[in-house]
């Protein structure tokens, strides 16, 4: 029998019991070698745990806040479709962005609070956050490259949300899961998503086994040999 039935159990399970590292473990011992965004995504705060699925977005650079007489009628737009896609947020969505220069901010204090509003799981940054003691404040977890004030404003626009996007090596689909904790952010497809966490519970809790070996003077050999977990 499962440990969950809907993904409010799910999401709530993942954050108290798992953690990046395990279930990056699972994933590499079942074929899913590339999961891990880059290392430069960090959460904002160490104590931050981020599970939810992915509601994805694509970003572009620009010129111009606002260019008339474009081709493209986004080209007048202020933002592009951001507003638009931080709206279609629901309960434990994850606001996952890239395509953009790392030359400017893709978050802030306003966005989060509507993200909070709408039950929001999080959000993941390709790029920088700006307002960061405010996000701090109001606790959504966010990861990013980091903090850097520079507005989006004139200098990037959102194409497109809900279509799949890659983030380094790593393909995120709309509704794959994303966590992120203190070690680095990663992504479960969807269609893998019981069998990794499944064995991820099962190796976390197998740990404690182990751990409470090695306390008592299990020497590592010995407890690998046991368990077959190290």
């Amino acid at each position: 029998m499962s440990d969950w039935t809907t993904d409010t159990e799910l999401f709530a399970l993942m954050r108290t019991e798992l953690f990046s590292a395990v279930i990056g473990d699972v994933m590499d011992r079942m074929g899913l070698r590339h999961q891990f965004l880059p290392p430069y995504l960090a959460v904002l705060d160490r104590r931050m745990i981020i599970a939810g699925r992915a509601m994805t977005v694509l970003e572009a650079d620009v010129f111009d806040e606002a260019t008339d007489g474009a081709r493209t009628p986004l080209m007048a737009k202020p933002f592009g479709l951001m507003f638009e896609a931080l709206d279609s947020l629901g309960p434990d969505d994850v606001y996952i962005c890239t395509g953009a220069s790392p030359d400017y901010a893709l978050w802030g204090g306003l966005m989060s609070t509507r993200a909070l509003h709408l039950k929001a799981a999080g959000a993941v940054l390709d790029g920088y956050v700006r307002d960061s003691n405010e996000i701090l404040e109001l606790g959504l977890p966010v990861a990013a490259r980091g903090c850097y004030a520079q507005d989006q404003a004139p200098r990037g626009k959102v194409l497109d949300y809900n279509v799949p996007l890659a983030i380094g090596r790593v393909r995120v689909e709309p509704g794959d899961i994303v966590f992120g904790d203190c070690d680095g952010v990663l992504c479960v497809p969807r269609d893998r998503e019981r069998e990794v966490v499944a064995a991820a519970l099962d190796k976390v809790r197998g740990e404690s086994a182990v751990r409470k070996a090695l306390q008592e003077g299990m020497s590592t050999v010995e407890a690998f040999e046991t368990f077959g977990i190290m």
